[in-house]
């Protein structure tokens, strides 16, 4: 997974809070993941990934990981960069990458792996057409 800010085409800014440190002063390995599943929500939001009824399907993570190249703390802002580097038939897999302020090479990188499944069944489900499409867009 690249470092380079460019990469990945959609950014969004979070703040770190002082409960963020851990006892040796940097964020806490926990908050990586919460920043990533923060970033990687607010992009299914904002794009209209996420359905709105009891019928839409869901996403269910089914694998992650994170690899650390520098410490982050508070008051750091984040740069939380995201990208598609995999697309299935029913699975999906997002990049991400956290970026201290404006730096062009990553803190820390990470990935989720998801799955759609139908909200009745359970079972996967391949993407529609206009999911596939965004996912796409920051391929």
């Amino acid at each position: 997974m690249t470092r380079a800010r460019g990469a990945y085409p959609w950014h969004t800014a979070l703040p770190t809070r002082w409960a963020d440190n851990d006892q040796y002063g940097h964020l806490n390995n926990a908050t990586y993941f919460s920043l990533f599943d923060t970033a990687l929500t607010l992009w299914q939001i904002e794009t209209g990934f996420l359905g709105e009824t009891v019928d839409s399907p869901r996403f269910l993570v089914v694998e992650n990981g994170c690899r650390f190249f520098q410490e982050l703390r508070f008051p750091d802002l984040i740069h939380a960069g995201l990208r598609c580097g995999r697309i299935g038939t029913s699975s999906f897999t997002l990049e991400l990458a956290l970026f201290r302020g404006t730096s062009e090479e990553a803190a820390a990188t990470g990935f989720f792996a998801q799955v759609q499944v139908d909200a009745q069944s359970h079972r996967p489900s391949p993407l529609d057409a206009p999911r596939r499409a965004l996912l796409e867009a920051i391929g």
